[in-house]
């Protein structure tokens, strides 16, 4: 207590200058998922990606953010057990940061795609561990974590998978690949728009005031869909195209249109993403502020200060726009070769497997559904396709994430305990 109240100010200082660093590393490993097919896939350049998902990204973390956050990052350990000693919760959700953002600089600077929901998830295990012992941790809860390394790639893989499939057998494997198109991708639009839609409603403006039921989150879904739909049927029949073309040259147009879809699917995900994984920056932050302002009482939710949101923000474009480039690399066309229609098969089945993981509570990493996606789209054509010396370092990286976050963090909180004792 006498710490809280001593060196309070500093400490949230110190708390801020570290929630920055691990928003940075948010940007520069994370956005990928949101940005890595397009740029993959050439429907965007990286300059053209960065810039979209600086506006996007920004406004997510921002605008639909929340103003209320829990304490403790998915309930992992509880944060009763240390009402009395507070001071010690403080230096942990401050080692956290720290210790998220160094593996996150580290995992970016290698161009490997990990979770940073699961990197503060370890840090804070971490410090649990060392400052109360095993029984501060959830472990039922981390169990679920370890199996959403399995889950959701296979999960969104089959997805991709058969997406991918249907867009082959429908459309490229036709007589007129360009009629197929204009018949069978407004279909697609509607579905990816829905999907999109909620994922946006439920991942994204849950934070806002916007109160709607499931019932009519649906609805409206349904409703944009349809239009989205209507209007896409429209724009391709207009499309006036030589009817004397080879068919290399309709393969081509159809790529066109798969590759616009793919950029409005990058901007939903990554309003989407900016919206969600800030609280990865900002909880422990957060939590961080609330103790030191209410004098160590230690609350299960936290309410937001006015800077914390834009700091979160801030941090995630600039991580983006320095070092994102390499994880963009790695997911866009490290993994396997990807065409405008592969890319936006597995950005809807990542989409669509976030809207099924939020449907049923199931623990998510969308660099892990994202990366199965990925891999999904490649086995259509064969494992040959496939980079498998790419796929086992991020799969090591995974596995690694979790015990490099607890290891990192036990280390920072000796060592901020030490600074402020």
């Amino acid at each position: 207590m006498d710490i809280i109240a001593n060196y309070g100010t500093m400490l949230i200082l110190v708390a801020a200058l570290f929630g920055f660093f691990m928003a940075w590393g948010i940007g520069a490993n994370d956005v990928a998922n949101a940005m890595g097919t397009s740029v993959g896939t050439r429907s965007l350049t990286i300059k053209q990606a960065i810039i979209i998902a600086m506006i996007f990204e920004f406004a997510g973390a921002y605008l639909a953010g929340g103003e209320v956050t829990s304490t403790i990052k998915n309930g992992i350990i509880d944060s009763a057990a240390f009402s009395d000693t507070p001071d010690l919760l403080v230096f942990g959700m401050i080692a956290s940061l720290l210790a998220a953002g160094t593996w996150l600089l580290l995992a970016s600077y290698y161009g490997w795609p990990v979770s940073t929901t699961h990197s503060i998830i370890g840090a804070i295990i971490g410090f649990a561990l060392v400052s109360l012992g095993s029984d501060a941790v959830h472990w039922n809860k981390v169990a679920g974590v370890v199996g959403s390394w399995i889950i959701t790639p296979a999960l969104s893989g089959v997805l991709a998978y058969f997406t991918f499939i249907s867009v082959q057998r429908l459309i490229f494997n036709a007589d007129n690949p360009l009629a197929a198109a204009k018949k069978y991708v407004p279909a697609y639009i509607f579905f990816t728009v829905m999907v999109l839609c909620l994922v946006t409603l439920k991942k994204g403006l849950k934070h806002v005031g916007l109160e709607m039921s499931e019932v009519q989150g649906w609805i409206l879904s349904i409703s944009v869909s349809l239009l989205a739909a209507v209007l896409s049927s429209i724009y391709i029949k207009r499309k006036q195209y030589d009817p004397q073309d080879d068919k290399d040259m309709h393969y081509s147009n159809v790529e066109k249109v798969f590759g616009i879809l793919m950029v409005v699917t990058a901007c939903a995900m990554a309003f989407a993403h900016g919206s969600n994984d800030v609280a990865n920056a900002i909880g422990p932050l957060s939590a961080v502020v609330s103790i030191v302002q209410s004098s160590g009482e230690i609350a299960a939710k936290s309410s937001i200060a006015w800077w914390i949101l834009p700091l979160g923000g801030i941090g995630i474009v600039i991580g983006l726009a320095s070092l994102g480039h390499k994880v963009m690399a790695t997911v866009g066309t490290g993994i396997t070769h990807l065409t405008p229609s592969r890319g936006f098969a597995a950005q809807l089945a990542t989409a669509a497997t976030v809207v099924i993981a939020s449907g049923t509570g199931l623990p998510i990493s969308t660099t892990q559904t994202l990366v199965g996606a990925v891999m999904g789209v490649g086995l259509a054509r064969g494992i040959a396709a496939l980079n498998l010396n790419v796929l086992r370092n991020i799969v090591v990286s995974w596995i690694v994430t979790l015990p490099a976050g607890a290891i990192l963090s036990i280390i920072f909180y000796y060592i901020i305990k030490w600074l402020f004792s």
